[in-house]
């Protein structure tokens, strides 16, 4: 039976395709909750699942900071938790199909603990047909809210605890900016901090135009007043996070700011690293170019997604630049910030592909020759516009040329890795090895990761390792001293 659903707003594709005009107003929550409210949770545990990326884990920081100002506890234990949230991707097929595995395996504890309040937040939340079947097949589900109306979280979970009915809030169009969330970041070492929401590129492939809205740009004073206080609890690194970065400002109507203006800024912060994801070639100026190349704190790494080689595939994709443009911009970076490591994303077996659009792309990894990749086949989407292209391509075609293609990075990634051999780099201790606990995990300014022998004490720290070893997508080497950055 369908359970009955109080429905204030679900999503509707064409609804999420709109772009409102104009800057969007910023508002502040600055923890101004009821009474109420702020005992909802007071004796009660909450438990967040995460999939997806940087930002989905950034936005459940900010979840979990909601539930705690409202008096809830975390645990990792299912059984003990009286609030489970999914906070979901939608950017494949196969992360969407684990969500869904997941609500079928919690509707047994569902069942055996009744007062368990059950949401699905997030990307998938603002998919049409996904809150369809939500409605349909699990009835189970208590609350379902998307990524435009997190701060709404105290309320609808008020909702969602004291009625019987399920409660959907799903918004088809971003409202405004909403400042002074309170966040739980884990760690205390590495901060993600928005700097813009949304995106306008609208690929052909990509879901999430309709799942994150238009681009909206954060105040700077709010961005850098937020990592002013980063740097005073003692994070050592801050990664500025947007779906395209360097569309930082174009939004503003009022005050001429752009994304370069926002890097000058945030290296005047005394926090050691600064780094950045993810960039849209397009918009990567050659003002920013300049501003990476001040350094300081502004780390030798740039994430520039790529997704395929071929000019006619790129074009198929709504990339909106060609591959001698893409390769002229590799060339200024790495003349204007020597040792750039340079990083992609790479789509194999898109609609059309040919063997010569693959081998085009196989060129184009050559002739970059990068540090690392994040590969696919292509995984199409409901809604979007490449989901209804003609695709005759054989899966054992793709999966044979992701196969060539990750071999082939793997190889350009190998010689990279042994010229470090011997070289002595600075690095931050991030932690234990999740394989080896005896052994720490360290990270380099240009995002590669090494190995140490070291105790405890040294994490969180800098020091300099000199690179004994290399491994394909790691280093291994020794501490040779402890030595604090260089801040400029």
């Amino acid at each position: 039976m369908t359970r009955r659903a109080i429905i204030r707003s679900a999503p509707v594709i064409d609804l999420s395709r709109k772009r409102s005009r104009g800057e969007a107003p910023v508002v502040y929550f600055d923890g101004a909750l009821s009474p109420e409210l702020r005992r909802l949770g007071e004796g009660k545990t909450y438990l967040i699942y995460t999939w997806g990326c940087q930002m989905n884990m950034h936005d459940a920081e900010t979840m979990a900071g909601i539930l705690e100002l409202m008096g809830f506890r975390p645990t990792e234990v299912e059984e003990e938790a009286d609030v489970i949230l999914l906070n979901t991707c939608a950017i494949r097929e196969n992360a969407e199909d684990k969500v869904f595995g997941e609500l079928g395996r919690l509707k047994t504890l569902k069942a055996e603990k009744p007062g368990l309040i059950l949401g699905l937040a997030g990307c998938m939340a603002q998919e049409e047909g996904v809150v369809a079947r939500i409605l349909a097949e699990h009835p189970h589900v208590d609350l379902v809210f998307g990524t435009h109306n997190i701060h709404r979280l105290p309320v609808l979970l008020r909702d969602a605890l004291l009625g019987k009915e399920m409660v959907v809030e799903v918004w088809n169009m971003e409202g405004e900016i909403v400042e002074r969330l309170p966040k739980r970041r884990q760690g205390g070492l590495k901060a993600w901090v928005n700097i813009s929401y949304g995106c306008d590129e609208f690929c052909t492939y990509c879901i999430v135009p309709y799942t994150r809205g238009k681009e909206r740009s954060r105040p700077p004073e709010e961005i850098l007043a937020e990592i002013r206080d980063l740097a005073r609890q003692g994070y050592k690194e801050v990664t500025l996070l947007g779906q395209n970065v360097n569309a930082y400002g174009k939004d503003f109507q009022t005050r001429r700011y752009t994304f370069a203006d926002l890097l000058r800024d945030v290296r005047r912060i005394d926090i050691p690293w600064v780094r950045f994801t993810t960039s849209h070639p397009r918009d990567f100026d050659a003002d920013t170019i300049e501003a990476l190349a001040l350094g300081g704190n502004l780390v030798e790494h740039v994430h520039l997604p790529v997704q395929s080689g071929s000019d006619r595939i790129l074009k198929r994709m709504n990339r909106k630049y060609t591959r001698a443009g893409y390769l002229e911009l590799v060339r200024a970076l790495r003349d204007r910030i020597p040792g750039v490591s340079l990083t992609t994303d790479l789509i194999v077996g898109f609609p059309g592909e040919t063997e010569a659009d693959f081998e085009a792309t196989l060129s184009l990894v050559e002739e970059v020759g990068y540090d690392a990749a994040f590969t696919f086949i292509y995984s199409p989407r409901e809604g979007t516009p490449a989901a209804k292209m003609p695709d005759d391509t054989p899966l054992s075609v793709k999966k044979a040329r992701l196969a060539a293609l990750n071999e082939r990075i793997a190889r350009i990634a190998y010689e990279k890795q042994k010229t470090l051999v011997g070289k002595t780099l600075e690095v931050l201790v991030e932690g234990p090895s999740k394989k080896d606990p005896g052994v720490l995990t360290a990270r380099t300014r240009t995002n590669k990761i090494v190995h140490l022998a070291g105790g405890q004490e040294l994490v969180g720290r800098f020091v300099r390792a000199r690179i004994t070893q290399a491994r394909t997508w790691t280093l291994y080497g020794e501490v040779v001293d402890q030595k604090a950055p260089a801040l400029v």
